[in-house]
């Protein structure tokens, strides 16, 4: 669990967490309630390591099928479901933004955003023409992989999903058929084209094509949220149908340990899952009312991992945006993985609500490595004005599904980082509002503004510092720190 470890004693970038834990905080128990609302694809609420740290509701009795509390959402024990039918169904894939403004456009609606219905149509049929030339590539790529793994498994005597390049190395090929085989997967594997990675890319790739770009698909119907459904629509079903994101986000925050070992950056505060974000771009409607459902059930802290591209219903999530800012909400959002200029190219939600003023208690984050040469993720959006600081988002190992863990990356990982240190300080610091969090976790950054890397999405050496506002990495210690010599001179 390197992004838990420390700077200055461990001599990975990580974040200090369990240094703070161990010898400031000294193992204790945290001082007050803290709730992390998971604005996310689902989280799964079986996991070992989950469950204790999920919300239950107290005012609901489950399976009633009764609004016990009067809140507006039947059976909301562990939290609501946007994206999910009053009949149980869920949404799980979905389309682009681009897609629907697109679709929108043909059956001779405005464009709601400031690119024209012209504009729009171009990019979509310019993604979708690159999507099923990919999508061409990986199949070809997987068809020639699988008949290599099946003559290396001959060769070697094992089933196919036990051919490892470790194994593969040390087979002295037969026949020329055998050494072809070798040299080819070698070549993949050292591409990073695994088996499992290809099988990943076709899949992600077919959904691309079938789904996220086909202006004629739209599951919207299963979740019947007419206007006069109001913010009164979904279901309770928090787990959905593809819970791995939304798992691994939430274990990164709070996870228990459990015996892989691994543990959140906050363990013992409360996960409240708010299922929102298809396989797909979110809709603005849903992202609105699960923001004002967390802060409703008293969340003080939202994190957000995910992000697109177009906003046309940007003024109902400022609108939302501001009700949690108004009640001292922290909102922690992921800069996005496009290795893009966030400052010129925006992923919504953005923290400039309608007039360019900016939320106070928002914390725009990018993603880190422990790659000394690579601080900076090769996929992590940057911006000395949008983007406040980075924290570990690379091969970060968390929860996923199926009692299982699982290393992940993305700009999605390093929120829930922050968003675990916003949560060990509120948590073991009862007197410290969203402000101040946010102040004290910008304030001890791990400086790194000197630092050679890689300038994510292109090639060539900057320093660390011109990626964003601190020009750091998130320091749970020495956040703690600070935090202890505040509250102490506090009468």
């Amino acid at each position: 669990d390197w992004h838990l470890r420390d700077p200055a004693t461990d001599g990975v970038p990580g974040t200090g967490a369990a240094r703070a834990l161990r010898e400031l905080l000294r193992d204790a128990a945290p001082r007050r309630r803290v709730l992390v609302a998971v604005i996310d694809g689902g989280v799964d609420t079986a996991h070992v390591a989950l469950r204790p740290s999920l919300w239950a509701n107290p005012g609901e009795r489950p399976g009633n099928r009764a609004d016990d509390d009067a809140n507006g959402y039947v059976d909301d024990v562990r939290g609501w479901n946007f994206i999910g039918g009053a009949d149980g169904r869920n949404v799980n894939e979905e389309r682009l933004e681009l897609t629907r403004l697109a679709a929108a456009c043909a059956k001779g609606g405005a464009s709601p955003v400031e690119v024209s219905c012209p504009v729009l149509r171009q990019r979509l049929d310019s993604a979708r023409a690159e999507a099923v030339q990919l999508q061409t590539q990986y199949a070809a790529i997987g068809t020639a992989l699988e008949g290599a793994v099946a003559t290396l498994a001959s060769a070697l005597g094992v089933p196919a999903d036990q051919v490892t390049r470790a194994r593969v190395e040390a087979l002295r090929p037969a026949n020329e058929q055998q050494q072809r085989a070798r040299a080819q997967f070698l070549f993949l594997a050292s591409n990073g084209a695994t088996p499992e990675a290809v099988r990943e890319a076709r899949e992600a790739m077919d959904d691309r094509v079938k789904y996220e770009l086909n202006p004629d698909f739209d599951p919207r119907t299963i979740v019947g949220d007419t206007p006069a459904a109001g913010r009164r629509y979904g279901n309770p079903d928090v787990t959905g149908p593809d819970a791995s994101h939304g798992s691994h986000v939430a274990g990164i925050i709070a996870a228990a340990r459990g015996d892989s070992g691994t543990v959140g950056v906050a363990p013992g505060v409360t996960i409240l899952p708010v299922r929102a974000i298809p396989n797909g771009d979110e809709r603005d409607k849903d992202v609105a009312n699960a923001i004002r459902y967390a802060v409703d059930r008293g969340a003080q802290i939202i994190n957000m991992s995910f992000g697109k591209g177009y906003s046309p219903e940007k003024a109902r999530v400022d609108s939302a945006i501001r009700y949690a800012e108004s009640k001292g909400v922290l909102l922690v959002h992921a800069a996005g993985n496009d290795g893009e200029d966030a400052d010129a190219h925006r992923s919504f939600p953005v923290p400039e609500v309608e007039g360019g003023a900016r939320v106070s208690t928002w914390l725009e984050v990018g993603a880190s490595s422990w790659n000394p040469e690579a601080l900076a993720a090769p996929f992590s959006n940057y911006g000395q004005k949008r983007v406040d600081l980075f924290a570990p988002g690379v091969d970060i190992l968390s929860t996923v599904p199926g009692g299982g863990y699982k290393r992940e990356q993305g700009t999605s990982m390093a929120a829930p980082v922050v968003s675990g240190v916003a949560a060990l300080l509120m948590a073991h610091f009862p007197t410290l509002t969203a402000a101040d969090v946010k102040r004290i976790i910008l304030q001890t950054v791990t400086p790194y503004r000197d630092r050679p890397t890689t300038k994510p999405g292109g090639e060539g050496q900057v320093p660390f510092g011109t990626l964003s506002a601190t020009g750091g990495v998130v320091n749970a210690y020495e956040a703690v720190k600070k935090a202890l010599d505040e509250t102490r001179a506090r009468p």
